[in-house]
């Protein structure tokens, strides 16, 4: 087992735990929550032996395996599928060993050893995983470096999951994964025998895969039997026990129970309808839970609507060729849409699409005369001035606003006080998704087009996302891995799928039975060596020819990392010349005007790398889709 005895963390000098104490059963499904930056991941470094604790004790099987998903993205010429058993150690330790044997009877040793830990099968575990995890059958000998960073992170994930290990520690493990893969990984996780710890703001992610829950606060850890749903009700019914917290949630609870009374004088008997009304009262329940969460805001009421607010009218989509075909849609303010497909389906290029950033390859996109649009994108992140405040990005939105709304809304998102003065360049990744939100919802959009919103946020502010969403008064459009978030927020779905977009006439319970049964209607995959998934000298042809045709493309790439590389380099002396406190004087004047202008200059040039680096993945990633 894992005990934590008294022990106290810090990082940065920041407390982290302070005297706790924790004992992890073997075999446990543990869900690991709390706030951004109150140290969940330190504690995975602790469990690692990256960190040491300050005082007290860890006490951890020494013989125990673990396994990690790492969050560094690599470089590497290798084969996915040869990265991806790398992460069976003992294996590659024995194959090494023979390739260096020359004594018969120990060489007969190993090969004995390879047969206790199933070596035979171990390239066809890694095939499902991979395969599992998205991955084409034929993109398997492809090198790492031929795959974006999103994909590099699921190589990552595999290469834990194909690990024997006691314990697992997986961080976020389906912030890049949509919801087929999610789903997948959900089902190897409920199967896995070790020790589990999680980290994820996907709370129906937990529900499936945990059966205990852990929470940090105020640097200490308070453990809960069941998974997060259950973790909830008990939390909600000891906060209810304060009589100030009480009443905070009898005003929470009266707003999201009239909430479902309004909707339910609009419900029908439609299953869709029904299954959003289930989860409207459960929201009403869990609602006390989340009363001490720093996040509460709510979207602007937009002054006018058009109707139709956008509509796409026999449209293919896509870049040189269509990947989803002859669409028509028409976005009405009431529209409350998800949509559901695998990675690759056309998902985020119809949103790129609807948001007027990709124009329709055949066909026509209209929108009304009174849209006003808020599109947040996966590199939303990335569009940010990192050299601004909060403040300052939303009085650059609206220069009219008084300081003090625009401190009152921002508080909203947990940005207060001189917080909200800070430039953005030190905020974590949480932060910044919080501020890309804010932004968008400053705007005072009556359209939203949501593209994994929920990507590097926690699960309190998983939540506001959703209360808030609910009771916005415009259209919504959404692409979301979190099904919590889904089932709380839309009303019908669309299937993007095999080149079409289409109703998709059930609920995300249904869709789940139509992935399975769909994948037990595929070609079955066998563990049996002797009858291989695929022609590998066929695979390695095709693969080739495939990287001989996006040869230019991955060149420009590789020219930019190797330009951002070198920018890297010199802003990092710079950097260090700005640490040199003379450098402030006033007999320095001229030459600290001339480094921070060479500065700002560099800063420029790799803004604009990156921003062609992310345009040209984007584009390989859907050629390599459509292939």
């Amino acid at each position: 087992m894992i005990e934590l005895l008294n022990l106290s963390l810090q990082r940065g000098g920041k407390p982290l735990l302070e005297a706790v104490d924790l004992r992890v059963n073997p075999g446990e499904h543990i869900a690991l929550v709390g706030a951004n930056g109150s140290g969940k991941s330190s504690l995975f470094q602790l469990l690692c032996g990256k960190l040491v604790a300050d005082s007290g004790e860890l006490r951890l099987p020494s013989n125990w395996q673990i396994a990690q998903m790492r969050q560094e993205v690599d470089a590497s010429d290798q084969a996915a599928i040869e990265y991806v058993i790398d992460g069976h150690h003992r294996f590659r330790d024995i194959e090494a060993a023979i390739a260096n044997c020359r004594d018969d009877h120990q060489l007969a040793e190993l090969h004995g050893e390879l047969d206790l830990i199933n070596a035979y099968q171990i390239r066809s575990d890694a095939e499902r995983l991979l395969t599992g995890l998205g991955f084409k059958l034929e993109e398997l000998e492809k090198p790492v470096n031929d795959f974006s960073g999103g994909w590099r992170i699921r190589l990552n994930l595999a290469q834990a999951l194909m690990c024997p290990s006691d314990l697992m520690l997986l961080d976020e493990p389906t912030n890049h994964l949509d919801l087929d893969a999610s789903l997948w990984l959900e089902q190897w996780l409920h199967r896995y025998e070790g020790t589990l710890l999680l980290i994820s703001h996907d709370r129906d992610f937990i529900d499936a895969c945990c059966d205990h829950v852990v929470h940090l606060e105020r640097e200490t850890l308070t453990r809960y039997r069941g998974n997060y749903s259950a973790f909830e009700r008990q939390r909600g019914e000891r906060m209810a026990q304060q009589q100030q917290a009480f009443e905070k949630q009898q005003v929470v609870r009266a707003h999201m129970e009239d909430f479902v009374r309004r909707f339910r004088a609009k419900a029908t008997k439609a299953k869709q309808a029904q299954s959003r009304l289930k989860a409207l009262e459960r929201m009403a329940e869990i609602a006390p839970a989340h009363i001490d969460s720093p996040f509460r805001f709510k979207f602007y009421e937009p002054s006018q609507f058009s109707d139709p607010l956008l509509s796409l009218s026999q449209a293919d989509l896509g870049y040189n060729s269509a990947i989803v075909k002859k669409l028509n849609l028409s976005i009405h303010p009431n529209t409350r849409l998800g949509l559901l497909g695998a990675n690759g389906a056309g998902k985020s290029t119809l949103m790129k699409t609807l948001a007027g950033s990709l124009q329709p390859l055949h066909g026509q996109r209209q929108q009304g005369e009174h849209l006003y649009m808020g599109y947040f994108n996966q590199h939303q992140l990335e569009s940010l001035d990192l050299s601004a405040s909060p403040i300052l990005q939303l009085q650059r939105l609206r220069p009219t606003a008084r300081e003090q709304e625009i401190r009152n809304f921002i508080g909203g998102f947990n940005f207060h006080g001189s917080h909200a003065e800070q430039s953005c360049e030190n905020f974590s990744g949480g932060e910044k998704a919080r501020l890309a939100l804010a932004l968008i919802v400053w705007q005072k959009p009556n359209l939203l087009l949501l593209d994994e919103p929920t990507n590097h946020l926690d699960l309190e502010m998983c939540h506001a996302l959703t209360t808030a969403l609910q009771n916005f008064e415009g259209a919504v459009i959404l692409v979301s891995h979190d099904r919590h978030l889904l089932r709380n927020t839309v009303d019908e779905f669309l299937l993007v799928d095999s080149g079409k977009a289409e109703p998709f006439d059930g609920s995300l319970e249904d869709y789940r039975h139509w992935l399975l049964n769909r994948d037990k209607s595929a070609p079955a995959s066998t563990a049996d060596t002797s009858a291989p998934l695929v022609d590998k000298k066929q695979a390695r042809q095709d693969a080739a020819a495939r990287r001989a045709q996006l040869a230019p493309l991955t060149s420009k790439i590789k020219k930019l990392e190797q330009t951002m590389h070198k920018l890297g380099e010199q802003m990092a002396v710079i950097e260090q010349q700005l640490a040199d406190v003379s450098l402030y004087d006033d007999a320095n004047k001229n030459k600290l005007k001339q480094i921070l202008a060479e500065q700002s200059q560099l800063s420029a040039k790799n803004d604009d790398a990156e921003e062609q680096w992310l345009t040209l993945q984007e584009e390989l990633e859907l050629l390599e889709a459509g292939a």
